[in-house]
């Protein structure tokens, strides 16, 4: 049996957007602290009806608090859910992307090591024209998207499901990072400095991802500028063992100036 499709281009564009306005309205909460829902209609240009049911989807996910005619925020708020971080900063996302599959050899057998993430889930879809890669990965959106090129192969780890990244995490992933050896991991971070190092959300995927570098033969940084200074709670990496980050031109310079002197490469593309 065939399943319907979700791929159209209008449909794409209409989640799309509806991800766009949620993200907005967990700004504006944030920004003011507390919001009426004709506040929030009027700053979207929504209707009532359509940002009554965007905040009752984002309370679904503790991401914000509904109050009586509005909504307030959350000051523990959990990190973002991987459908709404898809699109934030989809130009610098896209152009890293592209600037990081350019560096990969094309074919000759190369074996890529790539975790969860909306930047590296960008670079697979930018490793569409290369030959003969062999793809490791713990990331369901990644290996789901790597099977549509027949050209490439695609290794999954076992583990954890962690619904917030759709990553495979725990015990089973790292086994099988620590099985494999790969000539390039990519790496996303939530947050990377000279001092902290690679930084992520969650202590087990810091571990797992920590696993899927060690054997290596180089590691490549994929962040956005938002990420880069940002500390976060779990250590993946010292800044020690990344070879190359690469970054917007949105990154604080002094920060970019801070992890060179530490020893690593650093591209930063004009966005």
């Amino acid at each position: 049996m065939t399943l319907p499709s979700t791929g159209h281009p209008r449909l794409r564009a209409a989640s799309g957007k509806r991800s766009e306005r949620m993200l907005a309205i967990l700004d504006l909460v944030a920004e003011r602290g507390t919001i009426s829902l004709s506040d929030l209609s009027e700053a979207l240009g929504v209707s009532a009806a359509t940002a009554r049911r965007d905040l009752a989807d984002l309370e679904n996910q503790r991401l914000l608090l509904r109050t009586h005619g509005g909504a307030s925020v959350i000051e523990s708020r959990p990190e973002l859910p991987v459908t709404l971080r898809d699109s934030k900063f989809q130009e610098a996302k896209r152009a890293i992307a592209a600037h990081v599959a350019g560096l990969i050899p094309n074919g000759g057998r190369h074996a890529v090591a790539l975790c969860g993430g909306s930047t590296t889930s960008a670079v697979a879809h930018a490793l569409s024209n290369h030959r003969e890669l062999t793809i490791v990965t713990n990331s369901l959106t990644i290996a789901g998207l790597i099977t549509t090129y027949p050209q490439l192969s695609v290794v999954m780890t076992g583990g954890t499901l962690r619904a917030e990244s759709l990553e495979l995490v725990g015990v089973i992933a790292e086994r099988t990072f620590n099985a494999m050896n790969v000539g390039t991991a990519v790496l996303g971070a939530d947050g990377i400095s000279a001092s902290g190092g690679v930084t992520t959300h969650n202590e087990t995927e810091a571990r797992t991802n920590n696993a899927m570098i060690h054997h290596a033969q180089y590691t490549i940084v994929v962040a956005d500028g938002s990420k880069v200074g940002r500390l976060a709670l779990a250590e993946v990496s010292p800044i020690t063992a990344v070879n190359l980050l690469v970054t917007d031109s949105s990154a604080d310079a002094d920060v970019i100036a801070e992890i060179r002197a530490a020893g690593v490469e650093v591209h930063v593309l004009d966005v």
